[in-house]
């Protein structure tokens, strides 16, 4: 497929049209200060120097796209949700938005795709995504964080992954996207975890022209003590903060350090602020990831400048992260070396710099939810299993546990073929209290994992981290107890991400890979419930089964004989499947 990606800003518009199957751009440019009465035009001739090609679908940018968790087929709904969220993020939407309307009207027969910004941080754990205000008031104008930057952060890390020849979900990655729009991301194990942009694209880091991170008391005083109105104080925080409020000088980085080592102290201040409020996002995301295999750098200032580099990742040797200086002078991006490694050979933490590509990212979306929609057949039900808390336990665990000579014995089988619940149990015990009689599973396996629900994790007094099964790194500590002994462990306690087991044959129907998220619809239950993020499990093993931890099966109000379906959106073109990887 030929996808043609534009990007709709407020006075121009870049575009390239990517060959899905050899990913390079066959045609690609931008076109400057254009008034919102021109996009038309700006797009006519767009597709005139695109003409040597056929244009298959069209895919946009789109930088807020509040609750959407997947790039969507545009439709009016999609275009009216996207205006609901215009006044969050005012210097991109509004402009996102005459880009499509423009693209429709002009070429209404080619399929179109909004991919938005904030859909890779659909992932964020609750206590990630929530603001400490009133629930209620937050609820009703659905006040939470959602980042930005996502296209980018996916693209990044993916890239970062497939350097150091490591699957990115055994990875935990801090993505810095440092420009005039700047932001840090946890990437952990191929999800965004925590995000430093918030509800609006103002909050975190430092940036060209925008404030990041500030006391809210700060915007009272502006109204209270300044006078400002509502309208001046927006202006000040997103066009006259950041690096240009610091400095007095400019938004650009690079005007800035020049006037530094000319020896204007408002510049070397601008560059010392920005540089120590990245540091402090990465210590804090190796922190809630409970530890960090790779910080990656990309955008305009983490590609080019050398300097900022080094001033960000120096003095982090307590995190076993040590740059080479010389590697970090020799960076040099194209096409040919993408990405490119600054830390020195025994450094435990990857420093890496990634060239940035949003418009692959965008074009490979866009071809993947077009070909979907052709493809994809009536939705088939999956049956759901509703798994309660239990342990898996390595030979040498279940001897402490159990004594040496135990054996698992068997009680039941479970509904995946070579699974099944053993009779013996263990009490967990945690800070805050303990849960008697969690079941032991067999066979036993190589890794040490107990997997409870939210109520479970409160109940202990935890903090789970949700987590594939097999993925325990850096997850929660937790002490078992049997009738032979004590074991505590230092890690393995995860709340399980909601998943779905497939056999090739079934994958193959459903149109999905294993690793694949969908979004599935419970039915069968008393309320009507969407999941979102539900992970795809492909062996020659499996059964077909959806599988869900008692909260949640509480919450649909599930009676342990439900189905599900997988969600999929009526389209001109046919159905598509909200999947992602």
């Amino acid at each position: 497929m030929h996808i043609l990606v534009i990007n709709c800003g407020s006075s121009s518009i870049k575009y390239q049209l990517i060959d899905s199957v050899s990913e390079q751009a066959l045609q690609q440019g931008i076109i400057d200060s254009i008034q919102a009465e021109q996009v038309g035009p700006a797009l006519q001739s767009i597709f005139a120097a695109c003409n040597p090609w056929p244009i298959d679908a069209i895919g946009h940018r789109v930088v807020h796209g509040g609750d959407f968790r997947d790039a969507q087929i545009i439709t009016d709904d999609v275009l009216a949700r996207i205006g609901a969220f215009s006044d969050l993020a005012p210097l991109h939407n509004p402009y996102n938005l005459q880009g499509i309307q423009a693209a429709r009207e002009l070429y209404g027969t080619l399929p179109q795709v909004a991919v938005f910004d904030t859909a890779f941080h659909a992932s964020l754990p609750r206590r990630a995504a929530t603001y400490a205000i009133d629930r209620q008031l937050a609820q009703q104008h659905q006040f939470r964080r959602y980042g930005f930057h996502g296209t980018s952060h996916a693209y990044v890390s993916q890239q970062a992954a497939d350097f150091l020849q490591q699957p990115l979900s055994a990875l935990r990655i801090v993505s810095l996207h440092l420009g005039n729009g700047a932001s840090a991301c946890a990437v952990e194990f191929g999800h965004s975890t925590d995000t430093s942009m918030g509800m609006t694209p103002m909050e975190g880091l430092v940036m060209g022209s925008r404030c990041g991170d500030i006391d809210p008391g700060i915007v009272l005083a502006m109204a209270r003590r300044a006078g400002l109105s509502i309208d001046e104080i927006d202006e000040q925080l997103n066009r006259n903060a950041g690096l240009k409020g610091l400095s007095g000088i400019s938004n650009d980085l690079r005007a800035i350090e020049q006037a530094a080592a000319d020896g204007n102290d408002n510049a070397r201040l601008a560059i010392a602020v920005f540089a120590h409020q990245v540091r402090k996002y990465i210590g804090a995301y190796a922190a809630t990831m409970g530890g960090v295999d790779a910080i990656v750098m990309t955008g305009g200032i983490g590609e080019n400048s050398a300097s900022m580099r080094q001033r960000i990742l120096q003095r982090l040797d307590f995190l076993g992260a040590l740059l080479d200086d010389d590697r970090n002078l020799d960076v040099t991006l194209d096409q040919h070396s993408p990405v490119q490694a600054i830390h020195r050979p025994h450094s435990r933490v990857k420093l890496l710099v990634v060239q940035c590509n949003e418009a692959l990212q965008i074009a490979r979306q866009t071809a993947a939810i077009v070909q979907q929609a052709n493809t994809l057949s009536a939705p088939a039900v999956i049956p759901v299993a509703i798994s309660a808390r239990h342990v898996h336990l390595t030979a040498a665990t279940f001897a402490r546990l159990f004594g040496a000579d135990a054996q698992p014995e068997h009680y039941r089988d479970l509904s995946q073929p070579g699974q099944f619940a053993c009779r013996q149990t263990v009490k967990l015990i945690g800070p805050r209290g303990q849960i008697d009689q969690v079941r032991v599973l067999g066979p036993l396996r190589s890794k040490d994992q107990v997997e409870i629900s939210r109520t479970d994790e409160f109940q202990l007094g935890v903090d789970a981290p949700v987590r594939d099964s097999g993925h325990t790194e850096g997850s929660a500590p937790i002490t078992l107890q049997g009738p032979a002994g004590t074991v505590h462990l230092a890690e393995g306690l995860i709340c399980a991400r909601r998943h779905i087991h497939m056999h090739p044959d079934d994958a193959a129907a459903f149109a999905v890979s294993d690793g694949d998220e969908v979004d599935v619809a419970i039915t069968g239950g008393v309320r009507k419930l969407v999941f979102g993020g539900v992970l795809i499990r492909v062996h020659p093993s499996f059964r077909l089964e959806m599988h869900i931890d008692t909260d949640e099966a509480n919450a649909a109000e599930l009676d342990g004989h439900s189905n599900a379906r997988l969600v999929y959106q009526a389209t001109p073109a046919g159905a598509v499947l909200q999947s992602r990887r």
